[in-house]
């Protein structure tokens, strides 16, 4: 009998130590952004999430959104704006964001075609086909379509194309909606770009330079509570 627990001893040592080695899931999910994902998101069961549906968008494209969502609580969207501004403020002067224009066309948002998207940056329907996905993309951006501090991408594509050279991004920040509309226009603004502010349809900017360079800035909330930006960005 001694020699059988003997025996058995070992064996019930290591599985202690293995109880006590389980894994740390909140480790596990901060290195599987793809995991953290699939249990933070809202339920699409949801009725209130339709508008979540996007599969004629021109943002619609696959792999989006594979990153940790970020807090959504106050002391985040303040980080978030003082971050915009100190920026800003590194190159001189902010410019107070102007009221929305009056017939200044509507900026495609979440749930534009491809070809509403592409026809507010005059650029050519062939465009749509030419796009390439990739995370690249947003690391890439020109100066006037930086994305605001601390944002966190989740969708980019874009197309090298000289006919296209265009560059789509949609990023999440927990910045408030007028505090990311300030930082875009003067971003535009710093670019040469005459910019207006636009509410057709949500919220927005449309900034536009001679050449043909445009910039589109689409605002509105997620259901989690931050704000949603989608950037369009052609310089011909």
């Amino acid at each position: 009998m001694r020699f059988a627990v003997c025996l058995l001893l070992p064996g019930l040592l290591a599985a202690c130590s293995q109880a006590e080695e389980a894994p740390d899931v909140a480790a596990a999910l901060a290195s599987d952004p793809l995991a953290a994902r699939a249990l933070h998101d809202p339920l699409m069961s949801d009725p209130d999430l339709s508008a979540l549906s996007e599969a004629n968008a021109a943002f619609g494209f696959a792999g989006d959104s594979a990153l940790p969502v970020i807090p959504a609580t106050p002391e985040a969207a303040q980080a978030a704006r003082e971050a915009g501004r100190i920026e800003l403020l590194e190159a001189g002067e902010i410019a107070p964001l102007p009221d929305p224009a009056g017939g200044t066309p509507a900026v495609p948002g979440r749930g534009a075609s491809a070809g509403e998207l592409l026809a507010a940056l005059g650029a050519p329907a062939a465009c749509g086909s030419a796009l390439q996905q990739g995370f690249v993309w947003a690391a890439s951006l020109p100066p006037p379509a930086a994305i605001m501090p601390q944002g966190m991408a989740v969708r980019a594509a874009g197309s090298p194309a000289p006919a296209c050279q265009l560059r789509l991004v949609r990023y999440h920040t927990a910045a408030a909606a007028p505090d990311v509309l300030e930082y875009h226009y003067n971003r535009a603004l710093r670019a040469g770009l005459a910019a207006q502010r636009s509410s057709d349809v949500g919220e927005g900017l449309i900034a536009k330079a001679a050449g043909g360079e445009t910039l589109l800035v689409s605002v509105r909330p997620t259901a989690s509570g931050l704000t949603e930006v989608d950037l369009a960005y052609r310089k011909p």
